[in-house]
């Protein structure tokens, strides 16, 4: 039988601390729970998984999420139908970032979030980030779009910060002549 990940919801505190700095390499235990939210975040994007575990569709995860106030984040990034790349960075830091910023149209959502929230996200829309793999390897990706919109959603809840935080309440939607909609 599958065990879901017990992710906490938005009213959890664990949401709002600023995580500490995770000891590389990670624990056999830290491992085991990254590989879980591989599995986990993979089977959410394909529907018959995702039907038969009752998962909500998500592609990244910070260990805050998991009530564990440590720098860890996880994407499961969907490049091509059915093909996913991986991307697991301890201690993550976005080291540049372009001008050009970008929303998601159709809005951020949050595994932590069980409610639809109205709104853009302004994003950078190419993002570098440094880290380090499980092991403690210097790693550093370039991102683009969609991933480089996910970096940063994971990366905030490092920080305490959700995603509908950054929705300007007095002008909570764009137009593509302010912003590129993605």
């Amino acid at each position: 039988m599958y065990k879901k990940l017990n992710i906490l919801d938005e009213k959890n505190p664990h949401l709002r601390k600023i995580s500490k700095d995770a000891k590389l390499p990670l624990s056999k235990e830290y491992k085991d729970l990254v590989n879980h939210a591989i599995n986990e975040l993979t089977y959410s994007q394909i529907e018959e998984y995702a039907e038969k575990y009752d998962l909500r569709p998500g592609m990244g995860l910070a260990f805050p999420q998991l009530g564990i106030n440590e720098r860890v984040i996880v994407i499961v990034y969907e490049y091509d139908e059915g093909k996913f790349e991986n991307y697991v960075f301890v201690n993550p830091k976005i080291t540049s970032y372009s001008d050009e910023m970008i929303a998601t149209e159709a809005g951020e959502g949050c595994l932590s979030v069980n409610r639809d929230v109205e709104g853009h996200v302004k994003r950078y829309a190419r993002v570098t980030v440094e880290g380090y793999d499980v092991n403690g390897n210097k790693i550093k990706v370039r991102a683009r779009e969609e991933l480089s919109v996910a970096f940063q959603h994971e990366i905030d809840h490092l920080n305490g910060i959700l995603f509908y935080d950054r929705i300007d309440k007095n002008k909570p939607f764009f137009n593509e002549n302010e912003i590129r909609l993605i």
